[in-house]
């Protein structure tokens, strides 16, 4: 079984079935299945999610990032600071970064006092954290692939005349 064939399908389609991918791919669903729960296994395939425009939403939303510069430890680089910082439930994703900070912190929360908060009482008081920056997300235009209310672009159809 192809399995890059497989993870791009199932990227473009979190929600395709194991009938539809074994008829795509040309495999029995016995196989698609077992690949798939190997990918899953193996942490290849490490979730599956679901894009929400909370704008269009009655629920308290805000998306922030929070630019972290920090001082690597002997031994162990960024990689306890990171862990550190990834245990908070409040983390949506983190990555460590190149440029003017080593880590960018993507943080979902309901108001922007919880996100400073957050910043205030338990991220900046990590040993080895020197600074933070916080951005806070106004609009969303696209979310992974994902076109948030974009207008449709109006087709021109007038006829084309050169001289």
């Amino acid at each position: 079984m192809d399995a890059m064939k497989l993870l791009t399908l199932l990227a473009d389609d979190p929600r395709a079935s194991v009938t539809d991918l074994a008829d795509i791919l040309g495999e029995s669903e016995e196989e698609v299945e077992k690949a798939k729960n190997d990918l899953e296994k193996n942490k290849i395939i490490c979730g599956y999610h679901t894009v929400i425009n909370w704008d269009k939403t009655n629920v308290e939303h805000v998306d922030a990032y929070i630019g972290v510069a920090a001082k690597p430890e002997r031994g162990t680089g960024y990689d306890k600071i990171a862990e550190r910082i990834a245990r908070f439930p409040e983390v949506a994703s983190l990555y460590l970064m190149s440029g003017t900070s080593e880590f960018l912190v993507s943080l979902n929360a309901r108001t922007m006092r919880e996100v400073a908060d957050f910043v205030g009482a338990k991220l900046a008081p990590i040993e080895g954290v020197a600074s933070t920056v916080t951005m806070f997300v106004l609009k969303k235009y696209k979310v992974n692939g994902v076109t948030m209310d974009l207008k449709e672009e109006i087709a021109d159809d007038r006829m084309i005349i050169s001289a």
